[in-house]
């Protein structure tokens, strides 16, 4: 092992991951249990989430599935003791949980907003909230949050879900501030049009044809493709690895120049 690949090891590292059970969320701790950290996969869907997990056991991985509502401070604060009851430690954490509704304010129900809003935003807040104590009682540990190109401009029929990700954009800069004093980094990963079962939901919610709209939203990229959740995964890995070790407070646009 070259000292290049010994800076980007997980080893020893409990890493949480939520919205892990599929899209960005899979592949990123897919790719974090590849480079030896025990992963904690975060969803509300149990089943798809077991079934990720023991995909993970069985590529020679460590990962384990917990049941949590991101919304619910109850579910967030009881997650996290029984990781650091069972597992012994947080190193890292993933806020990557995340819904979208493509509609304007005008279109938009109150209970949709709220959703977006919680599932995004909230979430992040509450995981953060139950976790960085207990990485600052192992010296240190590393965020990141998932953002997004629309919470850096804006995008038609998403009010919500640019709102929410702008949100996470000044989140992470706030908690940034607030806990490098306990060696604590935060950053936040900006995906653009990435092929997760979001994006193709979101073809539903607008009444178009999947394969069409998976084309159109390549189009105008520099890179003319769609991303993949390892091309983001790859992101996540140098912002909590020790290769960012000076890193903090930043926001990582990864979208093939979408908004070059």
């Amino acid at each position: 092992m070259s000292k290049y690949d010994a800076i980007l090891r997980l080893d020893g590292k409990v890493a949480i991951v939520t919205g892990g059970a599929s899209g960005i969320g899979f592949a990123t701790a897919e790719m974090l249990a590849e480079f030896g950290a025990n992963v904690m996969l975060i969803d509300i869907n149990q089943e798809q989430g077991e079934k990720a997990a023991l995909a993970i056991r069985e590529q020679g991985g460590q990962a384990h599935f917990y049941s949590c509502n991101v919304t619910s401070n109850d579910d967030c604060k009881m997650t996290v003791s029984r990781i650091v009851e069972e597992q012994g430690r947080i190193d890292i954490l993933f806020n990557n949980a995340g819904v979208i509704r493509r509609k304007t304010v005008v279109d938009l129900e109150e209970k949709d907003w709220d959703l977006v809003m919680d599932v995004s935003l909230k979430g992040a807040y509450l995981l953060s909230k139950y976790a960085i104590p207990h990485m600052a009682e192992v010296g240190g540990g590393s965020i990141v949050n998932t953002g997004s190109g629309w919470g850096l401009k804006g995008g038609d029929q998403a009010a919500a879900y640019c709102a929410a990700k702008a949100g996470i954009v000044n989140l992470t800069k706030a908690m940034a501030i607030d806990h490098g004093v306990q060696n604590i980094r935060v950053n936040c990963v900006c995906p653009g049009d990435t092929d997760t079962p979001l994006l193709r939901d979101e073809a539903k919610q607008l009444g178009k044809e999947e394969g069409s709209f998976l084309v159109s939203s390549a189009v105008g990229r520099p890179l003319e493709r769609l991303g993949t959740p390892r091309d983001i995964a790859s992101s996540v890995l140098f912002l909590v690895s020790d290769m960012s070790s000076w890193v903090t407070g930043s926001v990582l646009v990864v979208d093939g120049g979408g908004l070059a």
